[in-house]
């Protein structure tokens, strides 16, 4: 199948939709294919290669709105979508704020290429791949203490998008991904455990060597042999910065337009406050460059912009799409996200904490006695109040030093108190979408033994 093809689809799919009553509609299509290799004990134990077509249809008519999808591109399927799309339109409740952006609010740039998302190099073949998964298990398997590698992997995707509506917005564009992968598990029978290693780019090129992944996750299998649980207590917790950019994810959760709209977060009154300390600023930049989540604009045909959402430490701005800035009578921040089946919805794109600030090199000096989390399991967090409850494992540090593995225990807290009073490592990958450090919040209750 042609780009050509699905370029057709989406124009045949909006004129139709228009002659058969839409007020306004928009189109996405989508076509991708993803090879993924996983090797066990020096042999090929799985290869799966899949291809794909999918497309969206959403239509507005008296501002009442569907949306349908399908796999099937024939000329009778896109038929029948288009009349079921109307139908279900009509029969949908009012929505007053729904409704595609003014002529005037579209993007005058849609040539994604200058942000190097999609590799031009040739797919891999599926030997290489062997390969790769291959030389991660065997490095694995060299850290004493490793008994097995339960599962090494390298993979590759690539998939085109294509978006068209009714206030003629059209645009396409593709991106690619390689990755390795490397679970390790350390100990036998009943004191076994495990963890991992992995790294995900839009280059083949600037993948780190699977023998450092496969090392990687050998040795921090290793270093959890033999956990215990502390006594229970108030103490410092430094998220590594593996998991840390999960606290981000839980604020930027919170200041999601649509969750400020229904008025269900417990950051809804704290836009032009501080939410963290004074020296702390969070960026948006979805210009990036080699970043998987990178764009010049949103599903909406907006124009994205670099934006600083949080400045010395105060909530400068929401993040919207259309509908929900209509909610709040604010303007989008070109922040809306789609996929073939469903609405468009608010979304952040590359997000980086950083302090204005010397960063710390050594946060289990500044951290004395605490925990140090590397793996977190389970979630309760409370949108309306910002309670929070994780399970978690990783390390017992004492005097700045990590004495012993730990796990099976609960950390809780206050996203709210957390947030305001944490300090940055200096250990943030760049070439992540969510460039965060390591973090350390000041005091949690830990509940161990």
């Amino acid at each position: 199948m042609t780009n050509d093809t699905l370029d057709f689809v989406t124009q045949k799919l909006l004129d139709q939709a228009k002659l058969m009553g839409a007020d306004e509609a928009d189109v996405i299509a989508t076509k991708g294919q993803s090879l993924n290799v996983d090797v066990r004990q020096g042999a090929l134990e799985n290869a799966d290669r899949a291809e794909g077509t999918e497309v969206g249809l959403r239509v507005l008519v008296s501002k009442r709105q569907a949306i349908v999808s399908s796999s099937d591109i024939s000329e009778d399927t896109l038929h029948l979508m288009v009349e079921r799309a109307i139908a279900m339109a009509k029969d949908a409740p009012e929505d007053k704020y729904a409704g595609l952006a003014n002529v005037d609010q579209l993007t005058k740039e849609t040539d994604l290429f200058g942000l190097e998302i999609c590799d031009p190099a040739p797919e891999p073949s599926p030997s290489k791949l062997q390969e790769e998964a291959e030389r991660a298990e065997a490095s694995a398997l060299q850290v004493s203490g490793i008994s097995k590698v339960s599962d090494a992997s390298a993979s590759y995707g690539k998939y085109s998008v294509f978006m068209a509506a009714s206030n003629g917005f059209t645009a396409n564009y593709e991106r690619s991904s390689h990755s390795v992968s490397c679970v390790a598990i350390a100990g036998e029978g009943s004191d076994m455990e495990r963890d991992y290693d992995a790294d995900i780019r839009v280059y083949q090129s600037d993948l780190r060597s699977p023998e450092e992944i496969g090392r990687t996750a050998g040795l921090r299998a290793a270093e959890r042999l033999q956990p215990r649980r502390p006594t229970t207590g108030n103490y410092p917790v430094l998220y590594d910065e593996r998991i840390s950019s999960g606290l981000v994810s839980h604020f930027l959760s919170a200041i999601n337009g649509a969750a400020i709209a229904r008025g269900s977060s417990w950051l809804k009154d704290s836009l032009g406050k501080q939410v963290l300390p004074k020296t702390c600023r969070l960026v948006e930049d979805p210009h990036r460059l080699r970043c998987g989540a990178s764009r010049l604009y949103d599903s909406e045909g907006l124009a994205t912009k670099k934006r600083e959402i949080v400045s010395n430490g105060i909530l400068n701005e929401w993040t919207l799409d259309l509908a929900s800035s209509r909610k709040l009578d604010m303007k989008p921040t070109a922040n809306a996200a789609r996929g073939v089946s469903s609405n468009p919805s608010p979304t952040n794109w590359n997000i980086e904490l950083s302090s204005r600030e010397d960063l710390h090199d050594n946060l289990l000096k500044e951290m004395g006695t605490g925990l140090l989390v590397t793996s977190l399991i389970g979630s309760t967090i409370n949108a309306n109040t910002g309670d929070y409850s994780r399970g978690a494992s990783g390390f017992w540090v004492e005097d700045g030093q990590i004495c012993y593995p730990v796990s099976e225990i609960t950390i809780a807290g206050n996203l709210r108190d957390m947030l305001k009073g944490i300090i940055l490592g200096n250990d943030a990958k760049k070439h992540l979408s969510y460039v965060v450090p390591s973090i350390l919040v000041e005091s949690m209750t830990l509940a161990g033994s």
